[in-house]
């Protein structure tokens, strides 16, 4: 990878002034209907109850597709018809499936935003992702990636040539080995890495290098990257203001409480964010922008 990481941006971003303004506005990037036990009906009063406005539907493209066990494109859709300002949605197939595009372009044009969650045993710049990524260019429209070493678009030290390849798709990292590269010592065998964070790595780069590379921080990895080294994190929401959105993508039914990891990152990004204006970017506008939601309500 091109690496053109400047230190600067480090030192940019390593002061904290604390804030004490709540966001006027919470958006959720990653959210599943049915989540394990938990139905659409309970993701309706988890996400009220952590203070959500509105949230993105990722459905799994076929049962297979994400390991948990989520709801399909079409309880995505019903649930967003149902409570229209409180949720939207995504398009999701899997990309060897040879009605992939067909199945995508359909509920684009039905009102989906984006592509996701991919959630597939793929190498992520196979001819299978290619073919995810090339709707992606063609639409101009954000996919949702899960990074999960040894599982899950593996590769990841060469997605910057898939991100080069596809200028107009929009690419949104998530999950343990996307959390895990912000550090440039990081072992990819490592799913929940602990202790100081060496700035530069994978991800930190991508971000920094490319206009079409954002960030989802949900789940339990996004905040265990908020909070194994604490003034990175200020540091690194800092420097990727514009990059970063909230996401929880919680299989809890309650929304708060020491099980529900949304409410915890919501919590941990309050505190850790160096000001009101940069957390308005990362719970609200960032979203708007990129993903192009109406806002309503």
């Amino acid at each position: 990878m091109p690496n053109r990481f400047s230190r600067r941006a480090f030192l940019g971003g390593a002061a904290c002034a604390c804030w004490a303004a709540e966001p006027e506005t919470i958006i959720d990037i990653h959210q599943h209907t049915v989540y394990g036990k938990r139905d659409g009906e309970q993701l309706v009063l988890h996400q009220r109850a952590m203070g959500v406005k509105r949230s993105v539907l990722l459905p799994v493209g076929t049962r297979e597709g994400l390991a948990p066990g989520a709801g399909g494109v079409q309880s995505a859709v019903d649930l967003a018809h149902k409570y229209p300002a409180e949720f939207v949605f995504f398009a999701n197939a899997r990309p060897d499936d040879p009605n992939a595009r067909r199945e995508i372009e359909k509920v684009l044009k039905a009102g989906a935003l984006g592509i996701g969650e991919q959630k597939y045993g793929f190498e992520v710049d196979s001819e299978p992702m290619q073919k995810i990524f090339a709707i992606a260019q063609e639409h101009r429209i954000p996919v949702l990636l899960h990074f999960q070493h040894g599982a899950f678009n593996m590769g990841i030290e060469r997605f910057h040539k898939m991100v080069e390849k596809f200028p107009q798709a929009k690419f949104i990292g998530h999950a343990q080995t996307w959390w895990g590269n912000i550090d440039r010592k990081h072992d990819q065998k490592a799913m929940y890495p602990k202790g100081p964070v060496t700035p530069g790595g994978i991800t930190d780069r991508l971000l920094s290098d490319y206009p079409n590379v954002f960030a989802d921080s949900s789940a339990g990895s996004g905040l265990n990257a908020l909070l194994r080294d604490e003034d990175h994190a200020r540091g690194f929401l800092q420097r990727h203001q514009d990059k970063i959105m909230f996401g929880s993508d919680c299989s809890d039914s309650v929304g708060s409480g020491p099980g529900c990891s949304g409410s915890q990152c919501i919590a941990a990004l309050k505190r850790l964010t160096p000001s009101a204006d940069v957390a308005q970017k990362i719970f609200r506008r960032n979203a708007v922008r990129i993903l192009k939601i109406e806002e309503r309500g």
